[in-house]
């Protein structure tokens, strides 16, 4: 099981859906709203709302995710963690353009880290149960 104490900060970044049911608007459809994370702190350096209609973030959406996060410590991370249960393939692949490692894991392996983030969200914006 993967723990933060396993990291330093900004090693490591997990990316993750933070609902767990689309976030429906009127006139625009439904939103996932994806989150990126620092896996030692556990730290959200940015989210973004993206449309359901696709399968996963576009090449422009991850390019802009890891664009706002690198923000914050003027680095990549050496690793990005994607729960293999998400469909992330845009994301994944520029990370490695950039020169990350993507590793797919169990999204049970990451609930250490987001658990509270999603919990959080739900109170916050409504949904269906935690996870």
């Amino acid at each position: 099981m993967l723990h933060p104490n396993q990291f330093q900060v900004n090693e490591a970044w997990i990316a993750f859906q933070l609902n767990d049911a689309p976030i429906q608007t009127g006139a625009d459809g439904g939103f996932n709203c994806i989150a990126l994370m620092d896996a030692a702190s556990c730290f959200i350096l940015t989210s973004a709302l993206i449309p359901t209609n696709g399968v996963d973030p576009s090449k422009l959406e991850s390019r802009r995710l890891l664009k706002k996060a690198h923000a914050h410590k003027h680095e990549m991370p050496k690793t990005l963690f994607i729960p293999s249960e998400q469909t992330a393939n845009n994301l994944a692949l520029e990370a490695e353009r950039q020169k990350v490692t993507v590793l797919r894991v169990p999204e049970h392996q990451l609930l250490t880290f987001i658990g509270d983030a999603r919990k959080e969200f739900k109170e916050r914006f409504g949904g269906e149960s935690a996870r």
